[in-house]
Parts: structure tokens; C-alpha cells; sequence
């Protein structure tokens, strides 16, 4: 029979585990972690430069530097899977004045993740800058490892309702704990990898950067995580210990 406090325990949690693992998936699929903000087009030597640098981010080959200096320019958007830019529906490019804007996006295929970062953007000779390779790396993969924790403790969890057990509570709660770690981790890895980048490909003027709504999509599911990790840790120990003293006093 398991305690009212421990049951509610137990049910609040399950509410902050899904809360948190949807808002991360949402982050995950999102490309709104980074934005920037650039000045309006003048000129019609900066029209072509603009058209020339969305083609090859369209069509081009997969470079940093292309990528990053379209996504400067062109009010872009960057996230753990997709990078956007934003431009005008029809071929005129800027030549209306509220010309109507749209979201063109390009995913990072799994190669592309995996795609060594240079010490100078899209200079292969300058040499690889491990620090921003490994950040990228696992700004990807640690958010893959959270969700998995998260889905086998679903999964230890429902078998220990069939089982009518409260015993793996205790290892549930340290898989959201292991989960909620990683997605923090992933934010810090986001973080640090985007002030690298800026370091060595300097923001051209007026252009401003900001945190995106998945960011913080994300960095809400840690705290999250954590809690039901707490939550269930004292459902599991607090239970245990009511459990020894009840036979401990029957053995008495």
C-alpha cells in the first residue's frame, strides 16, 4: 500500500517529467536558439551581395564561414539541427518596401555535425579548433542522451506499475537527475560555442545578436527534470525507511 504523500509525490513528478521532455523536444526541433538582427538593405551592390550569399546558403557546399556570414545578414536564426534565414517571398529582393518575409531553412545533416570547426571559419589551413569541434559535438548528442534517459526511465517506470513495486524509484529519480544534467550541459556547450564563434568571426555593424525561445525552452526542462528527480528520490527513500520501521516494529 503505498502512502498518499508518496502517491502524490509520484504523480507530480510524472507531470514535471513530461513537461520537461516536451519542452526539450520542442528545443530540439527548433532552430529559434540564437537570432540575429540585421539593419535594412540599401543599395543595389548590397542586394546582389544579399542574393548572392542566400544562394549559397541554399545551394552551396556546407562551410562555416558561407553559413554564419548569410545568418549574420540576413536576420537568421540557428539552432541545434536547422539554421534560417529571412527573406522576401518574390524575386524582387528587397526592392518593395514591406515586402513580405520568409523563413528559409536548411538542416545540419548528421555529417555535417560531425564536420570539424577551424580556427579561422572556412579556412581548412588555419587548423582545427578542438575546443568549438567538441563543444558543437556534444551540444547535439547531449540533448540525444537526455531524451534516452528520460524514455528508459518511462520504461523502468511502467514496469515497476505492473509490478506494483516502488523499489526503482530510487534509480528513476537518478535517471532524471543524469538527464537533467545533460540538457544544462547542453546549454552551457550552446553558449560557449556561439561566444567562440563570435570571437573568431567578428558580428558585422548594426548587427545584434540575442538567445532564442528554445534556449530557454530547453533550460527550463533542466530545473525541471531535476525536481522530479528530487521528488522521486524522496518518495523512494522516505518509503524505505517507513518500510523497515513497519517490520522492524511486526518483528518486535
Amino acid at each position: 500500500m503505498v502512502d498518499n504523500r508518496y502517491a502524490t509525490a509520484l504523480v507530480i513528478a510524472c507531470v514535471l517529467s513530461i513537461l520537461a521532455t516536451v519542452y526539450l523536444s520542442v528545443a530540439i526541433g527548433t532552430q529559434h536558439w540564437y537570432q540575429y538582427s540585421s539593419p535594412t538593405v540599401r543599395g543595389e551592390a548590397n542586394v546582389s551581395e544579399l542574393r548572392s550569399l542566400y544562394e549559397e546558403f541554399m545551394d552551396g557546399e556546407f562551410d562555416e564561414k558561407t553559413y554564419s556570414d548569410t545568418l549574420f545578414r540576413l536576420n537568421g536564426t540557428v539552432g541545434l539541427w536547422w539554421r534560417c534565414v529571412l527573406v522576401p517571398t518574390n524575386g524582387h529582393w528587397y526592392k518593395e518596401p514591406d515586402a513580405k518575409m520568409v523563413l528559409e531553412c536548411r538542416s545540419f545533416t548528421l555529417p555535417q555535425q560531425f564536420t570539424p570547426k577551424y580556427k579561422e571559419p572556412g579556412n581548412h589551413n588555419s587548423g582545427e579548433d578542438m575546443l568549438r569541434t567538441y563543444l558543437w559535438r556534444c551540444q547535439f548528442l547531449l540533448p540525444l542522451v537526455s531524451l534516452g534517459l528520460v524514455v528508459l526511465a518511462g520504461l523502468t517506470g511502467f514496469c515497476a506499475c505492473l509490478c506494483r513495486s516502488l523499489t526503482p524509484t530510487l534509480g528513476i529519480g537518478v535517471l532524471h537527475l543524469l538527464a537533467g544534467l545533460c540538457t544544462l550541459a547542453t546549454v552551457c556547450c550552446y553558449l560557449a560555442g556561439m561566444d567562440l564563434l563570435h570571437r573568431v568571426s567578428m558580428l558585422p555593424d548594426k548587427v545584434d545578436g540575442s538567445l532564442g525561445w528554445s534556449l530557454y525552452l530547453a533550460l527550463i526542462s533542466s530545473p525541471l527534470h531535476m525536481m522530479a528527480a528530487a521528488l522521486l528520490v524522496w518518495a523512494a527513500r522516505s518509503h524505505s525507511q517507513n518500510y523497515y520501521r513497519m517490520t522492524a516494529y511486526r518483528v518486535a
